[in-house]
């Protein structure tokens, strides 16, 4: 693997790798045993991941992991903040969020004011897939 990603020290990388790792194996051994202990055969195996599809193209469409990884280290952010820190239309802006809330990634509540202020926070599935993607994103970097 290439040092490319993040931009680690040496002794955070190589921790960083081992939980990776650890998180791999554990992943494996679920799936080994759900498939044994389930009698799930390859066409049921398929057709479940087949449904998980939808979420990955979704998730891989421009700007709505930005928008996600926005709101993990931010917390509460307002559309005009949330523009302003990626740098997007907000044409473009409002398309991904309505499509990451109808999702279930995003929650979007408003304030009353006045001013009116209408705030965007992580779900606890939206904060799940941040967290979880990391890793795959970290090792991918890595493995390019």
């Amino acid at each position: 693997m290439s040092n490319r990603g993040l931009p680690l020290s040496g002794e955070l990388r190589r921790l960083v790798e081992r939980r990776i790792e650890h998180t791999l194996m554990g992943i494996e051994d679920t799936l080994k045993s759900i498939l044994s202990n389930q009698n799930l055969t390859f066409e049921d195996l398929k057709k479940d991941l087949k449904s998980l599809e939808e979420s990955f193209n979704m998730l891989s469409q421009k700007w709505n992991l930005e928008v996600i990884y926005t709101l993990l280290l931010r917390n509460a952010v307002s559309f005009s903040e949330l523009k302003r820190l990626l740098g997007v239309n907000s044409r473009t802006l409002s398309d991904k969020l309505k499509n990451l809330k109808k999702h279930g990634f995003i929650d979007r509540t408003v304030e009353s004011g006045p001013p009116l202020r209408v705030r965007y926070t992580l779900t606890q599935k939206g904060r799940n897939t941040a967290l979880m993607a990391l890793p795959l994103l970290y090792y991918l970097s890595l493995a390019s």
